[in-house]
């Protein structure tokens, strides 16, 4: 079956604006244009555009979507089993918070009891899911299935205090970060101080600290395209900066 693009768009509900888009940066181009002038959709160009909107909802930016889906090695099958994983992983982060709403409820209604540390197991749950979904391989590559079991667990196990503290921590090293960039100087000490508090950040984590994994763990933000577009999502260069601070100060770190 065929369609034209404004067809299309009420098909898989969105706007004709953004298969317009799609076509102009080459992600999903019509299999021909019409007498008319219309664009015009086939088969082939309805399942990919379903893979990019399985790629959108996983949060894939559009620039990595184009590299997956025209590399030769693309494979439809392995990328929808690979879509269904992450969704599953997803419902049960989505099933845990849900059991924890559930809880909470039936603690406010007197018919259940509950910790304060099931109060934040859903969280702390969905962080570690998160950082699987987004990291797990190559940390896992990295620092083994051991070292990354040991974090999970500090992470489940950390009391209410210590993810709120967690929580500033995170908002404070983008704040330091931000201060430190603009003075353009990874060696200065407000650098430092922002790079202090990503060690502290680490603890949380970490079971013990080594300016060796601190300077690798560096490395990987600026190597790693999903690190580095975290730390750039405000400005970029962050990364690398971050990555250069954090050598000096393991270089230095008696």
């Amino acid at each position: 079956m065929e369609y034209t693009v404004q067809k299309l768009g009420q098909l898989a509900g969105v706007s004709t604006r953004t298969l317009r888009y799609y076509d102009e940066i080459g992600i999903l181009k019509p299999a021909r244009i019409n007498s008319s002038g219309y664009r015009i959709y086939g088969t082939r160009e309805v399942n990919q555009l379903q893979q990019i909107l399985f790629y959108r909802e996983l949060g894939v930016s559009l620039d990595d979507i184009k590299s997956i889906i025209t590399s030769p090695s693309f494979d439809a099958d392995r990328a929808l089993r690979d879509h269904r994983d992450n969704l599953l992983e997803r419902r049960k982060q989505l099933d845990a918070l849900i059991a924890n709403i559930d809880l909470t409820l039936a603690q406010r209604e007197g018919i259940a009891e509950m910790s304060d540390k099931q109060k934040f197991e859903g969280f702390k749950q969905k962080l570690i899911d998160d950082n699987e979904e987004k990291y797990g391989k190559e940390i896992r590559e990295k620092y083994g299935d051991e070292e990354v079991e040991a974090t999970n667990a500090k992470v489940r196990n950390m009391t209410e205090e210590q993810h709120a503290e967690l929580e500033r921590l995170t908002a404070d090293i983008h704040v330091a970060l931000a201060e430190a960039f603009a003075t353009g100087d990874p060696a200065g000490e407000i650098a430092r101080k922002a790079v202090e508090l990503h060690r502290r950040w680490l603890s949380f984590y970490w079971d013990s600290y080594s300016k060796e994994a601190h300077a690798g763990l560096a490395q990987m933000y600026v190597a790693d395209e999903r690190f580095r577009a975290y730390y750039d999502k405000d400005q970029p260069g962050t990364a690398e900066f971050l990555r250069d601070a954090v050598l000096i100060y393991a270089g230095n770190d008696s």
